[in-house]
């Protein structure tokens, strides 16, 4: 089998949680401590890491993240296993995260995981003000947080903390608080959001009848320059337009997903972004996954199954998916629209395939990007502006009009 039908990155899905927080409209549910489906939930993720080490999937596996949900959830015995399993079946992944959050952190956790393999922690910390954790539903509060922060870093992992700004309660003065509070823990990576309230999550419901002028695009929009200017300070370089680091604690799995490297995703929820080779690798083993269509080079898979039948039935067979098929033009306009996410902006070897591919209509967009000041010259790359990130809607949006016809979907 070559090398190319191989995944460069492993994701798990652990959709449990202490509690829904009040923002979220990821595929998680509240689960109490112990119950028994959580167990046999991580049964059956085990089982599928072996179905795909099996098909030759993970032979070039660089990176693998655990996340959520909640997989601190899972506790030491549970999480430890299945870091162990992932490091069994992969064993040349260079960083392993998984996902924490401060409440359910517990040193034993913290012991479990650094022994199994793991190499690196994202903790959930989103706010180091009370007022503003209450707001979002969070579990834990600003002292929690700053001591299991501690806790994590004496390990030795690489720790990343998770903020979130245009919050409710927030202010300039409280934002720039959290964010010189999370630089002074000693972490090496912070990520920043802009809060998005959802339809359907309990903040949607709380603000529907009111104005929401702290989460408006211009707060949003000061908050993350606001951010930017703050960690830079301390040497976190922005690499990403959510992700600061110092200079090698880059989250090497974040990056996969902005270069077009294949991965596959395994839970509830869970993505996979396969070229043809892995999905036809894929296809071996669940005979219900359906024929690509001749023009596809890369296919794109959402895993339906619920939790309880996921943990009922652990093949990768019994699994039902939503399906997203893309031709060459597709998948090289989709990563020119992921690529400008990145600081360091479009490779050289992706704007060349996209002139050849594209021809008269690449240099087109190009220049009315650049006229726009959405991209700008680098150092000899298109490079996204600070402008660029603020619109980001338009700048990937140009980028992936790029491509002809509709997306083909299907399920199974």
């Amino acid at each position: 089998m070559s090398a190319d039908s191989g995944v460069g990155a492993l994701y798990l899905h652990v959709p449990f949680c202490s509690r829904k927080c009040a923002y979220c409209d990821f595929s998680s549910w509240a689960t109490p401590v112990g119950d028994p489906l959580m167990t046999s939930y991580v049964c059956a993720l085990e089982a599928q890491i072996g179905e795909v080490e099996s098909l030759g999937l993970l032979g070039c596996c660089d990176t693998a993240y655990v996340g959520g949900g909640t997989p601190t959830l899972l506790g030491n015995e549970g999480l430890g296993s299945l870091v162990s399993a992932v490091r069994s079946a992969a064993p040349g992944i260079r960083e392993l995260t998984c996902e924490a959050n401060p409440d359910s952190l517990t040193d034993d956790v913290l012991l479990a995981v650094r022994e199994a393999g793991a190499t690196r922690l994202s903790i959930g910390v989103q706010s180091l003000n009370d007022d503003e954790l209450v707001e979002l539903g969070r579990l834990h509060s600003s002292a929690c947080a700053r001591e299991r922060v501690n806790a994590a870093v004496a390990t030795g992992l690489d720790v990343s903390v998770d903020l979130m700004c245009a919050t409710p309660q927030q202010t300039d003065e409280s934002w720039a608080n959290t964010l010189k509070g999370a630089i002074s823990l000693g972490v090496g990576h912070v990520s920043v959001y802009p809060l998005q309230i959802e339809e359907g999550t309990a903040l949607d419901a709380r603000y529907a009848n009111e104005p929401c002028d702290w989460n408006d695009e211009e707060v949003q929009a000061s908050r993350m320059t606001q951010a930017q200017a703050l960690l830079e300070g301390f040497d976190l370089r922005r690499y990403e337009v959510a992700s600061y680091a110092l200079a090698g604690k880059e989250c090497r799995h974040n990056i996969v997903y902005w270069t077009g490297v294949s991965y596959i995703g395994l839970g509830t929820g869970a993505s996979s972004m396969l070229d043809l080779k892995g999905y036809l690798r894929l296809r071996t083993t669940c005979p219900r996954l359906p024929k690509p269509p001749s023009n596809a080079t890369r296919v794109r898979l959402t895993t339906r199954t619920g939790r309880q039948e996921f943990a009922r039935s652990p093949r990768l067979s019994a699994l039902s998916f939503s399906l997203e098929f893309l031709s060459e033009a597709q998948a090289l306009a989709e990563d020119l629209m992921l690529g400008a996410r990145l600081v360091d902006g479009l490779r050289p070897e992706l704007v060349l395939r996209a002139r050849e591919l594209f021809g008269t209509k690449f240099d087109d967009t190009i220049d009315d990007l650049l006229a726009q000041r959405l991209l700008a010259e680098k150092d000899g790359r298109l490079a996204p502006t600070e402008r660029g990130w603020l619109l980001g809607n338009e700048l990937y949006g140009a980028l992936w009009d790029l491509a002809p016809g509709e997306v083909v979907v299907a399920s199974c």
